[in-house]
């Protein structure tokens, strides 16, 4: 097996390639603005760092968000492509169960926190570094203080908002590694990982005005 994971859905664009023992060779830079410039070279970085062709790999596995649509429709693209590519299974796995299962926190409940913009955060909590207790969400953090007092928290969103979420831990930003290895682990466990379909939980910024005047020719 040889599974090539990668991740634009945060401002991380991450590139993993895992084994079917671990991970053999990574890449993650961190620039909300420029997924579709880096996202490819870092997948040729990954490949010539494990010695391996892009013909080699035997699954995709990219983060499904949620996260903005700009960043996130780019990976989800190149890992369709891929499979097509490829004749592969592209599995999806949650960006924020990326986050919970590369945690450094020995025990749950915690809240995973990514940035939304517009002041909000996309969130989840779990019981475990596996386990995810709540669907992904989109708040304000203020909203949701409530629900969150107390949990330690993971996350770049987390980090933002100190006065609801006081206790944050790493990593701050989602890795293809831990994103590899999640997958791997439920692969292998028999477990039926979900389409590679994006969570943006609202609509695109951009959207056909109402009310337009309709122009017709003369």
């Amino acid at each position: 097996m040889l599974l090539l994971a990668l991740d634009t859905a945060t401002p991380a664009v991450t590139v993993a390639l895992h084994d079917g023992t671990d991970v053999i060779a990574s890449s993650s830079l961190v620039d909300a603005r420029r997924h579709g410039e880096l996202l490819l070279p870092a997948v040729d970085r990954v490949l010539t760092d494990s010695g391996l062709a892009l013909d080699a790999v035997t699954a995709i596995v990219v983060g499904v968000g949620p996260g903005p649509y700009t960043g996130l429709r780019v990976g989800l693209m190149t890992a369709d492509t891929f499979g097509l590519a490829l004749g592969v299974p592209v599995h999806g796995v949650c960006t924020l169960d990326g986050l919970a299962y590369a945690a450094d926190i020995d025990r749950g409940p915690f809240v995973v926190a990514t940035d939304a913009r517009r002041k909000e955060v996309y969130w989840a909590t779990y019981a475990d570094s596996r386990t995810r207790l709540t669907d992904p969400a989109v708040d304000r953090p203020a909203a949701i203080a409530a629900q969150v007092e107390g949990l330690p928290a993971v996350g770049a969103g987390a980090l933002l908002y100190p006065e609801v979420f006081p206790r944050v831990h790493e990593p701050e930003h989602v890795s293809a590694a831990a994103l590899a290895r999640l997958a791997a682990e439920r692969l292998a466990a028999g477990e039926e990982l979900p389409a590679p379909r994006p969570l943006y939980l609202r609509r695109p910024d951009a959207q056909v005005p109402k009310n337009y005047k309709v122009v017709t020719p003369k």
